[in-house]
């Protein structure tokens, strides 16, 4: 049976808005009067990769290697969380290819931060920043983004061997 070298994972995460905590997103944080509510620093789009990565190589997901019962991840980079993540596709002997994301969000506007997530995060996947793509969307007002009670992001990443 032939095998294909390629694989292929999807991941979603999503975080309520909520005062007196900064806005992180792909590991950069922008200046905004709400963040994001969580255990960790709650960078969705960083969760939404992770979650796609370890999808990708069969591993799970984050809420099984980092619970937010673990006091040790409280309050921790999302960026470290995904050192750890990359660390373990390569020691399953997989490299990344590519990721792409889209943030669900209706404020803030990210554009003119997006070369700054690609910069954060590409030395972590070892992969350029080109190979990273980070768009954003609204959802017209519609649900809890529309509302801005909340961002949500979205994440694909292909790995191989």
């Amino acid at each position: 049976m032939k095998r294909f070298n390629i694989r292929i994972g999807h991941g979603f995460d999503a975080h309520s808005l909520s005062s007196g905590r900064p806005l992180v997103l792909g590991g950069v944080t922008i200046p905004y009067e709400k963040g994001l509510t969580g255990h960790s620093d709650a960078d969705v789009i960083i969760h939404a990769t992770m979650d796609a990565l370890l999808g990708a190589a069969g591993l799970g997901d984050i809420g099984t290697h980092f619970p937010d019962t673990a006091t040790e991840y409280e309050n921790i980079s999302s960026i470290i969380l995904l050192e750890k993540v990359v660390r373990m596709i390569e020691n399953e002997h997989y490299y990344i290819g590519n990721v792409d994301i889209t943030l669900i969000a209706q404020k803030p506007k990210i554009n003119r931060y997006i070369s700054q997530m690609q910069q954060a995060m590409a030395p972590v996947l070892h992969i350029p920043a080109e190979s990273i793509s980070i768009k954003a969307t609204t959802t017209e007002k519609m649900g809890f983004t529309g509302r801005k009670e909340g961002i949500a992001a979205i994440a694909t990443a292909l790995i191989g061997f």
